[in-house]
């Protein structure tokens, strides 16, 4: 049985973490979320209005972390997950969760990144001549940290699968399942 982790937090967009959540317990798998504690936090959901120059925020889901960061020992998992919302823009500050991403990069583990979920990646140095995809607006991030930016629903680069967010979580979740299946 594969083990996947999803790391996120207060704010993680609870779209990105409830469908990765459910879809791969669907093939059978054991998901842990992870967080800076093992404590429940509040997700938030992401819509666009008329009129609005950006995003809204609204209150999401209770989520109920398995681990805190201090706990997680990820060489045990198979995936790692890295949903969006503005959880991935703290949690880059936090060297265990960049530490964690960092593993799964060497390991060459598959990871799933959906939105802001790449800003992790960037912050264990990944990015430098890989091609991917993320919300639109962090397209000067990608290039900053060397890599190029496509606005496509799912870019699959060895192990890193990304989207631009959560109405691409279809497409997302389908290519991670078929990488993890593959390895």
């Amino acid at each position: 049985m594969k083990r996947i982790l999803i790391l996120t937090g207060d704010a993680g967009e609870a779209q990105e973490i409830y469908y990765a959540k459910f879809r791969l317990e669907e093939e059978g798998w054991r998901v842990e979320i992870i967080a800076p504690e093992r404590r429940s936090f509040l997700s938030v959901v992401h819509d666009f209005e008329p009129g609005f120059d950006t995003y809204t925020e609204k209150p999401g889901y209770r989520v109920s972390a398995d681990l805190g960061l201090e706990e997680c020992d990820p060489t045990g998992y198979d995936g790692l997950v890295l949903p969006g919302g503005r959880a991935p823009e703290y949690l880059r500050n936090k060297p265990k969760a960049v530490a964690i991403v960092a593993h799964f990069l060497e390991a060459g583990k598959p990871i799933a990144a959906n939105c802001h979920g790449p800003l992790l990646l960037f912050a264990a140095g990944y990015g430098e001549g890989r091609t991917l995809t993320c919300y639109p607006d962090l397209a000067p991030d990608v290039r900053s940290a060397g890599g190029e930016f496509v606005d496509r629903d799912v870019v699959v680069s060895g192990p890193v699968v990304s989207v631009r967010g959560w109405s691409d979580n279809g497409p997302w979740m389908r290519e991670f399942v078929r990488v993890l299946k593959a390895r």
